[in-house]
């Protein structure tokens, strides 16, 4: 199958509008007021379309989260299952009460700590590279800053889309600044191991998790190496509480977090050389597993119920190397565009830029109800409190999207804007009756320069000066 074309969507829209006009490709630079912008999409086009001329990408194995949950978690944990069902039962639940309340679906922004265990087979421990397991630490930030682009739906980014299908998840993501000992850490820890140069998917878990983890209810783990048969990644499903009657606790919790190839994870940077799973999206879908997504076709025999009211049921994933429209009838016969673009389809990263809002009141409700999910949102790991509001901006000067820590009194409403030097807003962020937390200002489009960063809340304002390199 041929490899698909990894740009944002509308740099494809664009070149595809033109062809329908009647322009091919080796005209389209010299049409009059597009030829800049048609010079940028044929750059980014360029590469994985010589790449498919020279023998293509074939397809490979998206996501083993179904299958690793059926074949390992379940066999392991009899009580699995209904305590998947029970969390489903609740969420649904959660859900109808906060539409009856109207309660915004993005009330809270909820931050996520992140470590990532890069385990390698790589003696000399060096870092880095295009061939290189112990991959870099611009790798590392470039998939984080794709986490925070796709469940923020951006602006200016390839997570952003103009349906009104889809919403702000209102998550965002960091690498953690505190271990688990109270140190602190870049959020990256490293591993030689020598007895393995690759890893299974389906009986390896166990190994990963006892070579680096940190806990599951404070941090988001994610397991950066090779894996074996073609796989992509997986991530685990939260459960219900141990509490409810009836049902025992998951003994998973070692294993609960996200693994992925090292060659899938960031974004056309070091190892990342696929031009088909080329853009961070693999790592974007498998923490929609993590917070309780499931496929958008129900991973049952077809046209199943993934939990969600407004995804367009499904008769099964779209399992090819490009971006293409595809149909079911699983209502009354009724023909029915599938979702193909969602980030929980199987679709190549390229054609991927949304989570629906049925799936982000899901999420949310997950983080609210599944107990790690819940006691990781409000664990010890977030920002401690201050009488007064005083902000951190960091790094700075900034190469990448910079963090903004605010410390203030309890939970307040509070904005933060980002002003260019003439005094023009470039960002503003609203939070809701938050506690102190870490904001990530995009940086995506900003020219270098100086910027002024503010927040407010009702009685106080705070100013500090970024530089943007």
């Amino acid at each position: 199958m041929g490899a698909t074309w990894c740009v944002t969507g509308w740099c494809a829209k664009l070149l595809q509008r033109m062809k329908k006009r009647g322009n091919s490709l080796s005209n389209i630079l010299s049409k009059t007021g597009w030829s800049a912008l048609a010079g940028f999409c044929m750059s980014l086009l360029l590469a994985p379309t010589l790449l498919a001329q020279s023998g293509g990408e074939s397809y490979r194995q998206r996501c083993g989260t179904t299958e690793y949950e059926k074949r390992v978690l379940q066999l392991r944990d009899p009580n699995r299952q209904r305590n998947i069902d029970a969390l489903n039962q609740q969420v649904e639940q959660l859900q109808t009460r906060q539409k009856l309340l109207r309660q915004s679906a993005a009330q809270t922004i909820y931050r996520i700590p992140v470590v990532v265990h890069v385990i390698h087979s790589n003696a000399s421990n060096a870092i880095g590279g295009t061939d290189n397991g112990n991959i870099s630490d611009e790798q590392i930030a470039s998939q984080i800053q794709v986490l925070n682009e796709d469940y923020r739906r951006q602006s200016g980014t390839p997570g952003a889309n103009t349906t009104t299908l889809s919403a702000d998840a209102g998550i965002e993501f960091f690498l953690a600044t505190q271990d688990p000992n109270g140190a602190a850490t870049t959020g990256i820890t490293r591993h030689y191991y020598a007895q393995k140069s690759s890893f299974d998917v389906f009986s390896d878990d166990g190994l990963l998790s006892t070579i680096a983890y940190w806990p599951s209810n404070r941090y988001l783990n994610i397991w950066v190496t090779t894996l074996d048969n073609n796989y992509l990644g997986y991530g685990q499903f939260p459960t219900t509480a141990d509490t409810l009657k009836g049902l025992v606790a998951s003994q998973n919790e070692r294993i609960d977090g996200v693994m992925v190839d090292h060659r899938y994870f960031g974004r056309q940077i070091g190892t990342v050389r696929s031009s088909v799973y080329c853009c961070g999206r693999t790592i974007t879908h498998e923490v929609g597993h993590w917070l309780g997504l499931i496929h958008t076709w129900g991973d049952g025999d077809g046209c199943a119920d993934d939990y969600v009211y407004d995804t367009p049921p499904t008769k099964g994933p779209n399992q090819t190397t490009q971006c293409r429209t595809t149909y079911s009838t699983c209502v009354n016969n009724v023909r029915t565009r599938d979702l193909t673009e969602d980030y929980m389809d199987y679709s190549p990263d390229g054609c991927m830029n949304l989570f629906t809002v049925g799936q982000v009141a899901r999420m949310r409700a997950v983080l609210q109800l599944s107990p790690r999910r819940q006691q990781l949102i409000n664990s010890l790991v977030t920002v401690p409190e201050s009488d007064n509001l005083t902000i951190n901006v960091y790094p700075n000067p900034a190469a990448a999207d910079p963090t903004v820590e605010v410390k203030l009194k309890g939970s307040q409403s509070f904005t933060v804007g980002l002003y260019d030097a003439s005094g023009r807003s470039v960002r503003y962020y609203t939070y809701a009756s938050s506690p102190s937390t870490r904001v990530t200002l995009s940086t995506v489009g900003l020219l270098s320069g100086v910027y002024i960063v503010r927040v407010k809340t009702d009685n106080e304002t705070v100013s500090s000066r970024l530089v943007v390199h």
